[in-house]
């Protein structure tokens, strides 16, 4: 996961292909817990979707934009477009099924 601190980078990466986004930090035990597994989640089922981290810590103010204001939250983006949103408590599996049906149909079209 690519770390992201400025709202203009996460901009370019949303607005075209696919990109997962984390919204997690340091403090944050489930966050640290759950990075690793959704890495392996992307690597293993969505080869060609960028995938994103932002430290709410560092980076207030995209988490802010993005209404993040508790963590971790999971927001993942087609051109430009929320397909999928996970926050506080999700499973991983249930975000790889809500992401499976348009990155499918994304993947098959570009």
């Amino acid at each position: 996961m690519q770390e992201i601190t400025t709202i203009e980078i996460l901009e370019k990466m949303k607005s075209s292909g696919a990109v997962f986004i984390l919204f997690g930090g340091k403090q944050c035990k489930v966050c640290q817990v759950l990075r690793p597994q959704l890495e392996h989640m992307l690597d293993t089922h969505y080869p060609d979707m960028s995938a994103a981290y932002i430290d709410c810590e560092i980076s207030p103010q995209i988490c802010a934009q993005h209404s993040v204001f508790s963590l971790p939250v999971v927001q993942v983006y087609i051109e430009g477009m929320k397909i999928s949103e996970a926050v506080r408590s999700f499973s991983v599996e249930q975000l790889r099924q809500s992401i499976q049906r348009s990155y499918s149909m994304w993947h098959e079209n570009r």
